[in-house]
């Protein structure tokens, strides 16, 4: 605040996220150490929704530790002790880094509403859709990429990882489970088009 920055405050993971979704931060300074959810779950879940920059500011200074955290999709690491001048910097670095871009924590659609920053779906109805984490994650990669046709090898690469990329009938299983759970008709889909033999798109 001294620096001229609006700063919003938390003390937990979980109120880190609702912050996020809520006020779109330009930056987020990152603890590892946080009661509840961790700084690498924080890191994860804002990475389903959001290219914010993260800095993590740490004690754990180990080069796991580090590695972790820039896996988990965290743009620099500073371990504790540090000088603030070294923090502002390398803020100022991650902000000039950041591509400014319209991107929506929740979509809308006249049958759903999906809130990625919450992870949850809403129907028409005002009942929130129960998804298995699977089910949820292969929701998120189409919804991120609305519009756009998404190969069945990327889904399964993904959200199962590298070694599944041909195993085509899980994606079956699970799209048939998601459109029961979302689409009015699920014979009929408008929401998770099949394109056959080459992949799925998210249509608003």
């Amino acid at each position: 605040r001294a620096r001229d920055y609006e700063v919003d405050l938390a003390t937990t993971g979980e109120r880190a996220m609702e912050l996020a979704a809520a006020h779109r931060p330009d930056a987020v300074i990152l603890d590892l150490g946080l009661p509840g959810m961790s700084g690498l779950d924080v890191i994860r879940a804002l990475r389903h929704w959001t290219d914010v920059p993260i800095v993590v500011l740490s004690a754990r200074d180990g080069e796991h530790d580090k590695i972790a955290a820039l896996d988990a999709g965290a743009d620099d690491y500073v371990a504790k002790p540090f000088g603030m001048g070294e923090l502002l910097a390398r803020v100022r670095a991650a902000l000039r880094r950041a591509v400014p871009h319209d991107e929506s924590a929740v979509v809308v659609t006249p049958d759903l509403t999906i809130d990625l920053a919450a992870r949850r779906i809403t129907l028409a109805s005002g009942a929130e859709a129960k998804l298995t984490p699977t089910e949820w994650h292969v929701v998120e990669v189409l919804v991120r990429n609305a519009g756009k046709l998404v190969s069945g090898r990327q889904l399964l690469q993904q959200v199962w990882g590298p070694q599944y990329s041909d195993e085509t009938n899980y994606l079956r299983v699970h799209m048939a489970h998601i459109r029961r759970k979302l689409e009015a008709t699920p014979s009929a889909p408008v929401h998770f088009i099949t394109d056959s033999g080459i992949g799925y798109r998210f249509e608003l």
